[in-house]
């Protein structure tokens, strides 16, 4: 599949609504610390639908704002995915959306979109990247590991706002440079 990423600002990226953010769960990721290591196996689960809210947020830790990079697939304008990097309170780049629409899953648009968000990361010379995912969507913690991402922390009261009854783990991501 040929797509074209392309860069842009808050005001003329896309929003993050126009993005599907639905999939199966069929796994989660399961914690333990092992010499004061943080580390993790996938345990099977009976299926549900999951779909991730997101909305777009200024939070103003920079005067720079977000920097957003979207894919087109298919020599059209039909909108694949995008990523919106931020400098974090940290000084760290931190993705604060990383979104492939399900059509277009598996195709290499999430890989490629990760790669120009760690890109922009060096040459603004921070000193690594971090984000946050659930511990529900393996699929993207598969992805974050296979790009030198250390699982480094984990909060499971972040959610308890959003749903009292869900048992939901965020969990924090590094790449250091």
């Amino acid at each position: 599949m040929e797509f074209v990423i392309h860069k842009t600002d808050m005001q003329n990226a896309p929003k993050a609504e126009v993005f599907s953010r639905k999939f199966i769960v069929k796994s989660r990721i399961v914690l333990d610390i092992e010499n004061e290591k943080l580390v993790y196996t996938i345990a099977n689960v009976e299926p549900y639908e999951r779909n991730i809210h997101a909305e777009d947020v200024n939070y103003g830790f920079s005067d720079n704002g977000p920097t957003i990079f979207f894919a087109e697939a298919d020599r059209s304008t039909k909108l694949a995915g995008r990523i919106k990097m931020l400098e974090w309170w940290n000084k760290f780049a931190y993705v604060d959306d990383i979104v492939v629409n399900p059509e277009f899953r598996g195709t290499g648009i999430g890989r490629a979109l990760l790669e120009h968000g760690i890109q922009w990361a060096r040459e603004n010379n921070f000193p690594g990247v971090m984000l946050e995912t659930q511990d529900d969507n393996v699929a993207a913690c598969s992805l974050y590991q296979k790009y030198g991402f250390v699982l480094s922390g984990f909060d499971r009261n972040v959610y308890k706002a959003i749903n009292p009854n869900k048992n939901e783990t965020a969990l924090y991501w590094y790449l250091i440079f």
